[in-house]
């Protein structure tokens, strides 16, 4: 497996494809370049060169990463997202006889990810977290799946906590214009009640004089990792989920990660979540309003049975192991 330290969702793939009776090595890469610390971190950070620093740092990993693959010769090289691998890399796996798999975790439209877009035709199968890249891809006459994360429940299970959260978030909040508004409106109209926002807000590095002034009883700024998460999931009343406007039509970890805890989530509505919890088990809504009008139904409320249903419903469908079973299904048909 290459992929990104994100969050530990690689380590999640990986148990996945143990369970089906692969051995795996799970390699990860910095982004935006390899390695992103010390010296090369600040000359990215100040460069008017980006994208030659990119290109040299995708370079020198082609050399270690062929170097790894010569000593396990492994039958399927597992790509999570893969900006640092250039297209002869891939090729060099299937011309020595592996499988390449590449799941998109981001939309291959996003800025940075556009080395990505070609990979397409260096893979064996490639899967994308949203609709709108696969029909971006068949427009062009090329067969992409649509496959959006999952929940791992060997991390989100639910847990025997107190309720000391009545309105939970997390995720990344400063690169979302939606979320940065929704999550200020609500911590100004829900003053009153138990807020806890977590995910880079106003980063120093990147605002460092915002930083000085924000809500810190809110906005906690800083990441989290999975098994935090999962506990602040089980103390929590309400799971809010604000997706990033790249997702048009799929969905983000966290839908799944919540019901897979037992939470009751308040989610955005699109079409395709909406076939997956048609009858209430999650609140959907479309706009501010609607969302406060959900905050106010499960707060005076017990959502237990709807988060039960919810949680049923992830566990048959929308587990990593759902999801590695059908990327090695779909590989053995073509």
């Amino acid at each position: 497996m290459i992929s990104a330290d994100f969050f530990g969702y690689q380590d999640s793939v990986a148990r996945a494809f143990e369970r089906q009776g692969f051995q795996t090595k799970v390699v990860t890469y910095d982004e935006p370049v390899h390695p992103f610390r010390g010296l090369l971190k600040w000359r990215h950070k100040f460069s008017c060169r980006k994208e030659q620093l990119r290109a040299k740092s995708r370079q020198r990993y082609a050399l270690y990463i062929r170097e790894i693959y010569r000593e396990y010769r492994p039958e399927i090289v597992f790509v999570f997202n893969g900006t640092v691998l250039e297209d002869d890399t891939l090729d060099y796996f299937r011309n020595n006889g592996s499988k390449v798999i590449v799941w998109m975790y981001d939309s291959v439209l996003r800025p940075q990810r556009e080395i990505c877009i070609s990979h397409i035709d260096h893979a064996d199968l490639f899967c994308c977290f949203e609709h709108s890249d696969v029909e971006y891809y068949a427009v062009q006459g090329k067969k992409a799946y649509f496959l959006p994360m999952a929940a791992d429940t060997d991390v989100y299970r639910p847990l025997n906590e107190e309720k000391i959260i009545d309105i939970l978030f997390v995720g990344t909040i400063y690169i979302s214009p939606k979320r940065i508004e929704y999550l200020e409106r609500l911590a100004g109209q829900y003053h009153d009640k138990r807020l806890a926002f977590y995910g880079l807000y106003r980063p120093i590095y990147k605002m460092p004089l915002r930083w000085l002034w924000f809500n810190r009883r809110v906005f906690h700024n800083c990441n989290v990792f999975p098994q935090e998460v999962n506990r602040l999931m089980a103390q929590s009343r309400i799971v809010l989920n604000i997706h990033n406007q790249q997702t048009a039509d799929g969905a983000n970890p966290r839908l799944f990660e919540a019901s897979s805890a037992g939470a009751y989530q308040i989610c955005d509505r699109n079409h395709y979540i909406e076939t997956l919890y048609p009858n209430g088990e999650i609140g959907l809504y479309d706009n501010f309003d609607q969302m406060c009008h959900l905050i106010d139904h499960a707060l005076m409320h017990d959502m237990t049975a709807n988060a039960q249903a919810a949680r049923k419903i992830t566990l048959i469908n929308h587990t990593f192991d759902n999801r590695v079973a059908q990327m090695l299904q779909w590989l053995n048909e073509k």
